[in-house]
């Protein structure tokens, strides 16, 4: 007789019953942590909070125990915990972004995308300006950091793991010490090799960013080139291909979609940097495009640092605005990250 399997079973599914077992008791320690308050001396929100919690726990293990039994009951508790730990991390996240939302749009409008800073004072009201130039500076020393580090990045992981040469050790620790070098560091070696007697512009703030993004390309791409099967690899080279040939051609084709997820990454690491700006471009009030390289040009994070700073109602206004814009291309970056970064199913 053939033993038959018994379909798999999603963990993340819950039945009306399952979900029963949750609520309840988390009814119940609401509802007990309210009497021992009132009738105890214990106060304040965040001892409610976690008795409340521990009551819960309590509640969640007994109710599971008793139905299903001691394996289920310990699974139950466990689970409920890391479900708490998610939540408690993913919580300040989406406040933040409701917050900033909440004050952004007030002061998003058609001329917000469309009209710049050119003549106006601090004390002009925030329908009168808006962050044109800002929003070309940005794409513009991003998309000229990206195009600088882009080629250096992959390179860089294309030696470290398919050359794996006698420099790969250094050069890998190197990469790893630049990933978490604070941003303002960059903005200082720019400043003294780049700006010093060249003056403030958008093409030296490109060049600290690059800095900033290198380490991000170099170190994901590499994890994605990892994940190439070594069988295309020995396949390759048996059919006599040289090495060159076979990282050009078989390789990287096939770890496209993870470089590609790891450049993404590396914009969405810089489209928010503004310490490097300060020491670097310094902002402008009008759109630069023709004297990239020699004259001061503004960006979304040092819009937004000197709307704040500023502390008036209008540019504190136009402040929110930039850093609503500003987060959502972060997350619309991230997203397709993912969405690049996906696995293909098979056809």
């Amino acid at each position: 007789m053939i033993a038959t399997q018994d379909a798999p079973r999603k963990v993340v599914s819950m039945t009306l019953t399952e979900r029963l077992e949750i609520l309840l008791p988390l009814v119940a320690a609401i509802v007990l942590t309210f009497v021992l308050f009132a009738t105890t001396p214990l106060d304040g929100g965040l001892g409610f909070v976690f008795v409340a919690y521990v009551i819960f726990l309590a509640g969640v293990y007994t109710v599971a125990r008793l139905k299903h039994g001691k394996i289920v009951g310990s699974d139950r508790v466990v689970t409920t915990l890391v479900t708490s730990a998610s939540l408690l991390t993913v919580g300040p996240l989406l406040l933040i972004l409701i917050f900033v939302a909440s004050k952004g749009i007030a002061g998003l409008s058609a001329g917000f995308f469309t009209k710049t800073m050119e003549g106006l004072g601090p004390d002009a009201p925030a329908s009168a300006g808006g962050a044109l130039h800002a929003i070309v500076g940005t794409l513009m020393q991003v998309g000229v950091a990206t195009i600088i580090c882009v080629p250096f990045g992959v390179l860089t992981a294309v030696y470290l793991h398919e050359i794996n040469g006698r420099l790969a050790g250094p050069i890998r620790v190197i990469v790893d010490a630049m990933s978490g070098i604070p941003s303002i560091v960059a903005g200082l070696f720019i400043y003294s090799v780049f700006v010093v007697g060249r003056g403030y512009s958008g093409l030296a703030a490109a060049l600290a960013l690059s800095i900033l993004m290198l380490p991000t390309v170099a170190r994901t791409s590499e994890e994605m080139l990892k994940l190439v099967d070594n069988g295309l690899r020995e396949s390759s080279l048996a059919l006599g291909a040289p090495q060159w040939r076979t990282v050009l051609q078989v390789v990287v084709p096939t770890a496209r979609t993870g470089i590609v997820t790891a450049i993404i990454l590396g914009i969405a690491r810089i489209a928010g940097e503004t310490a490097p700006l300060l020491m670097t471009t310094f902002g402008a009030d009008r759109v630069v495009t023709g004297k990239f390289y020699n004259e001061p040009q503004s960006a979304l994070p040092l819009f937004l640092f000197q709307q704040i700073t500023n502390a008036n109602a209008s540019t504190v206004t136009r402040g929110w605005a930039a850093a609503f814009v500003l987060i959502v291309i972060v997350l619309t970056l991230f997203t397709i990250a993912r969405i690049v970064g996906r696995p293909r199913k098979a056809r």
